[in-house]
Order: structure tokens, then C-alpha cells, then sequence
């Protein structure tokens, strides 16, 4: 019979894993052990039973076990995966730091469980627009097949260093990091 992991166990788990460095969750194959209580919304809040979880270490320390198989989110150690929610990207990037310009530049991302990632070639910048309204969701990829949402402000802050380039035979107003371009908007859209 399998027993279902509660918090505790996947944390105390996470902590042992996490001592080396961070652990290579996408070598585990540990059987399923049934869904957790556990969500994590759309501004990067972590709720256990319905109820945030206000230990930013215990956010974080849950995070680096964090793994996305298909569609689904998991919280794997060596011996249990569980199934989590997730709203949209189980990261945020809070903050972003530009350095150089043009093809030159670097975007270095602050994640809100503190990992940092500089946009490139293996951790690229894409942008989903609402077919609806319009409204840009723009996203970095953090680790192997898990993105960092990039909240508005940083968003917003990341525009003023955007430029004009030719993309895919259009003119795209878009972002260089690493060398790549990450386009964000048809030039023809914009005012």
C-alpha cells in the first residue's frame, strides 16, 4: 500500500535531497503517490490546504523539487511524486537586471523563490498575448521545462530597453539577451 506524503514529508525530503546542490529531480522516478492539497497561483503564492504559506524557506525549499511532466506539475523526491496545481508558471520573476545594449545586452531574472537566470539561447523569453484583450503574458524559462511569469513592473521596466529588429521576414519590437532575440509585439501593432 502506498501512503500518501503530507507537507511535512516532502519538505523534510526536499531538505535532505537539497544538501549537494539542487537535486536532479529529473532523474527520480519515484512511483505516484496521489495529488497534495497544494497550489500555486498566478502571482507566485504557495497555498497548502488552502492556506499561503508564509515560510519563504519552505517555498523555496518545495520549489527545488518542483518538476512538469506533459502538462501536469509535480512535487518529486526520490521515493514519492505527488501532484500539485498550478495556475499559470510556478515562478514569478520579480526583478531583472539589464546589463550592456543590443545585440550586446544581458537580462539577468530574480525569481520570487530567488533563483536567477540570464535570458538566452537555453532560457528563452516568450510572450502569449490574450486573443481576447490583447494583454501580454511574458514568461522566461527558468530550468528544464519550468517558466518564470514576469510580473508587470518588471515587464514594464524591460520595455524601455526593447528595440526594433527584423524577425521571421516582419519588423518586431522585441528584447536581445544572450545574443538572441526574443521578439514581444509586431512593430505594425504599435502606436
Amino acid at each position: 500500500m502506498i501512503v500518501k506524503p503530507s507537507a511535512d514529508t516532502l519538505a523534510a525530503a526536499a531538505k535532505a535531497a537539497s544538501r549537494k546542490g539542487p537535486p536532479p529531480v529529473h532523474l527520480w522516478n519515484p512511483p505516484f503517490c496521489g495529488d497534495l492539497d497544494m497550489e500555486i497561483r498566478r502571482n507566485g503564492t504557495w497555498y497548502y490546504l488552502g492556506t499561503p504559506i508564509g515560510r519563504h524557506a519552505l517555498v523555496k525549499l518545495f520549489s527545488s523539487i518542483i518538476r512538469k511532466d506533459g502538462d501536469a506539475y509535480f512535487l518529486v523526491t526520490p521515493v514519492e511524486k505527488v501532484g500539485i496545481r498550478v495556475q499559470d508558471a510556478p515562478f514569478v520573476a520579480v526583478d531583472a537586471e539589464v546589463r550592456g545594449e543590443g545585440r550586446d545586452q544581458r537580462i539577468t531574472f530574480t525569481t520570487n523563490v530567488d533563483d536567477e537566470v540570464t535570458a538566452g539561447a537555453d532560457h528563452p523569453i516568450r510572450v502569449v498575448r490574450d486573443p481576447t484583450t490583447g494583454e501580454p503574458s511574458p514568461y522566461v524559462l527558468v530550468r528544464r521545462n519550468l517558466e518564470a511569469l514576469i510580473d508587470r513592473k518588471t515587464f514594464y521596466r524591460l520595455i524601455e530597453a526593447g528595440r526594433h529588429e527584423q524577425h521571421d521576414g516582419e519588423r518586431w519590437f522585441g528584447l536581445w539577451s544572450g545574443g538572441t532575440f526574443f521578439p514581444v509585439i509586431p512593430s505594425a501593432e504599435l502606436p
